[in-house]
């Protein structure tokens, strides 16, 4: 089978593969898109996991529910909330900041 240029050759590299998916997620134009491609990326589980992930983000920067509460109201596990936390407050990689700066930022400028 030929290989154009544009065509990538299988790896099993990881942080190649990731590159490449950080592309691909960040080709879409709106949200419409964006789920659509979600949808075909992930299976339905994997996205309410990732939906619910941002929700808990969300409301432990934006709200004072404690742990227990976020997990009475959305079902979440406190596991899970303990580790979104963990990275909302304290690792070093920031994603969550950044993208809920960014929304704050959006919407500010909407108004």
């Amino acid at each position: 089978m030929e290989q154009n240029d544009l065509s990538p050759a299988p790896t099993r590299d990881g942080p190649a593969l990731i590159a490449d998916l950080c592309r691909a997620l960040m080709t879409p134009a709106n949200a419409e898109e964006m789920q659509r491609l979600l949808t075909d990326l992930c299976t339905p589980q994997e996205v309410r996991t990732l939906a619910e992930r941002w929700h808990v983000a969300r409301l432990l920067d934006g709200s004072d529910l404690s742990y227990r509460d976020i997990h009475d109201a959305t079902g979440v596990s406190t596991t899970t909330i303990v580790r979104v936390a963990r990275f909302l407050r304290q690792e070093p990689h920031q994603g969550y900041r950044a993208a809920i700066d960014a929304i704050a930022g959006a919407d500010r400028n909407a108004d």
